[in-house]
């Protein structure tokens, strides 16, 4: 149930979380994780140890989703301003209004180690509700379970532009060493004149970050969800055609996906 609507961060948000078998609880307060959201962190390896083995993508239930009152900080730090973007609109633009665009390599101040094979110390912003790791992305349509066909987290991968006046748009703070929060603040869709916005956040850390008991390293979060496609992916009024992807792999089929990603009704299952 969600509370009444308000600003943003102040409207209820829904986060997963999930238990694994053994002694590595995947429980928290934030989102869905690697190692991550466990009470202690641990070994990133041994919990995608099983992905790997069966190219295969794990679907977390949506009865994993916790509800909470708030977004995980109301601080977004700085606009992201978008540094490239194939045909991307507004590239560049300092207001950070774009369409289709990214930002990067961001550096991140640490390494976030052994995500699915690899460790990364720097990121891209993709304005379309995802981040990736090897280049930008421009593509609008989620491809694929988690929607890119390279290393991806993705709150809620869909068709975002925030070019139009009612739309807000993509911020990053990294003011806490080993932290960095982005946040897709009361964003539109492509092809949007209805007003729909949608409010989600990401959190990720670094081993340096003194995690909190029941907290981890990635989070999603979510506030006011309104839509979930842009009229470019088939959508009309910001539903049907291909919905956002919600979720995180290597690109190449192995990873998790909560359950209704790429499908109608996402939005209101977040």
């Amino acid at each position: 149930m969600r509370g009444v609507r308000a600003i943003g961060f102040h409207q209820e948000s829904r986060l997963l979380q999930q238990q694994q078998t053994n002694d590595t609880p995947w429980r928290s307060r934030e989102g869905y994780p690697l190692s991550l959201l466990n009470k202690t962190i641990v070994s990133v390896a041994a919990a995608l140890a099983a992905a790997h083995a069966g190219a295969a993508v794990t679907t977390i239930a949506d009865s994993a989703l916790t509800a909470s009152n708030h977004l995980y900080t109301s601080d977004y730090g700085q606009v992201v301003v978008t540094t490239g973007g194939e045909n991307g609109a507004n590239i560049g633009d300092a207001t950070g209004r774009n369409d289709d665009g990214f930002s990067g390599p961001v550096s991140l101040g640490y390494t976030l180690q052994n995500f699915f094979g690899a460790d990364y110390s720097s990121i891209f912003i993709n304005n379309n509700g995802n981040i990736t790791f090897n280049s930008g992305v421009a593509a609008y349509t989620p491809a694929g379970p988690q929607g890119a066909t390279q290393p991806v987290i993705a709150p809620f991968f869909a068709d975002v532009d925030t070019r139009g006046a009612s739309s807000g748009v993509v911020y990053v703070n990294q003011s806490i060493a080993n932290e960095t929060i982005i946040t897709w603040d009361h964003v539109s869709y492509y092809g949007s004149t209805d007003g729909k916005l949608d409010t989600f956040q990401l959190v990720i850390r670094g081993a340096g970050y003194a995690t909190p008991a029941g907290e981890g390293q990635i989070g999603f979060f979510y506030g006011g969800m309104n839509w979930e496609t842009g009229d470019a992916s088939g959508g009309s009024g910001g539903f049907g055609g291909h919905a956002a992807a919600v979720g995180f792999g290597d690109g190449q089929q192995n990873g998790f996906v909560l359950a209704g990603s790429n499908e109608a009704g996402i939005a209101g299952i977040v």
